[in-house]
């Protein structure tokens, strides 16, 4: 990311415009979670062979009936990314891809994408019971991110066969009561 671009992220005026991502995205999110995982020792980013639907990564969203947005600035770099998948069989959604660029951090630019996300998967797939998502265990702000949003953590973990060798927690959402919330 170039000098002017951190300049501009610092400035309070500032705004990032949150839209539905484009395939053409793929590689400014690559980028955007290239330089996440560098804040982290042993994380490696590996598109070819661990990030391959962000070659269409709107198409890969689609498939699995969900969605993904950006966030961006005046110049269209992608400083944020926030992913939804929806099954169908057990209704319940998945978060993927939910990366911010440390510089927008503390903004507000996070939950601003949850609220959208949730607000889709609520209009889009109104039965849904749970949300849930996975999450590298070295990720400690983003666990206390979800926490803050209404997500638990289940108990859950999984270690991963990636050259990072990541372990994940799990976290969850009762979102019928999510949305029973918002009607008062």
């Amino acid at each position: 990311m170039t000098e002017i671009v951190a300049k501009q992220l610092n400035s309070k005026s500032t705004d990032l415009t949150i839209r539905p991502a484009f395939n053409s995205d793929g590689d400014g999110i690559a980028d955007l979670i290239e330089g996440v995982f560098a804040e982290y020792d042993g994380c490696v980013f590996d598109r070819a062979g661990e990030f391959p639907e962000l070659d269409a990564i709107v198409d890969d969203f689609k498939a699995a009936d969900g969605r993904i947005w950006v966030a961006t600035d005046a110049e269209g770099h992608i400083l944020g990314c926030f992913g939804i998948k929806y099954d169908l069989t057990i209704n319940e959604a998945e978060l993927h891809k939910v990366y911010l660029h440390r510089d927008t951090r503390g903004r507000g630019i996070a939950q601003r994408m949850m609220a959208k996300a949730l607000a889709w998967l609520g209009q889009t797939h109104g039965d849904c019971k749970t949300v849930m998502l996975w999450t590298d265990t070295r990720f400690e702000a983003g666990h206390r991110f979800y926490e803050k949003c209404g997500f638990a953590r289940t108990g859950e973990s999984r270690i991963l066969d990636d050259l990072s060798q990541s372990s994940e927690y799990q976290f969850r959402m009762d979102f019928a009561a999510y949305q029973k919330a918002l009607q008062f």
